[in-house]
């Protein structure tokens, strides 16, 4: 399935104003923030290509982060950091990073499409759209922000604690991260709300 503009057109024709795709990064890794984008994107400005940042590999999604942010009509990007998600909850720092990234806009949407079916409370309408990054072009161009920023600030961190490979895995489990932590323990870019982690500091 390829995404469209169509669930943008017809919702800003239904809220008299403009529609913004929003989505997340980063809600399962065991390290680092959890960022989200938000685009608006131009009808005869699109970018070819755009898609779940999922389905793409990281070099097209890097030059379509060009693209998106050179052609879009208004874009953000947000992040809520490991303290805030380990206070607040990882639901709730999503949405803290959701807002951050539509207030950084140029343009403020009257309304936003937002991946996935909870409704987060936003600074402007809420629709949620389960699976679409892969329905709404500007849902997928957000995806591919979100990713992208993320991508980059964990492999800054990989220089700033090296030894636990978030260049590679950007946080998430794997069998390389899961040895790091046993060997170095966590370190201050760690989820400690979870599991795995708030058990290595138990030990």
């Amino acid at each position: 399935m390829i995404p469209t503009l169509t669930l943008e057109t017809l919702l800003s024709q239904k809220v008299g104003g403009p529609v913004c795709g929003v989505d997340e990064a980063g809600r399962g890794p065991w390290a680092g923030p959890v960022s989200a984008a938000a685009v608006i994107l131009s009808p005869d400005r699109l970018p070819y290509g755009i898609n779940d940042s999922k389905a793409l590999n990281a070099k097209r999604r890097d030059a379509l982060e060009g693209e998106i942010k050179a052609n879009a009509m208004a874009w953000g990007v947000g992040f809520a950091s490991v303290e805030e998600i380990d206070a607040l909850n990882i639901l709730h720092a999503t949405g803290l990073a959701m807002c951050r990234a539509i207030e950084a806009m140029a343009i403020q949407p009257v309304a936003a499409l937002v991946d996935g079916n909870y409704r987060f409370k936003l600074p402007c309408d809420v629709e949620t759209v389960v699976g679409g990054d892969g329905l709404s072009l500007s849902i997928a161009a957000a995806s591919i922000l979100a990713k992208t920023a993320r991508d980059r600030l964990m492999i800054e961190m990989d220089a700033v604690y090296p030894g636990y490979g978030f260049a590679g895995h950007k946080g998430y489990n794997a069998p390389v991260h899961q040895e790091a932590l046993r060997t170095l323990g966590p370190c201050p870019i760690h989820r400690r709300g979870w599991a795995p982690i708030r058990a290595l500091l138990d030990q």
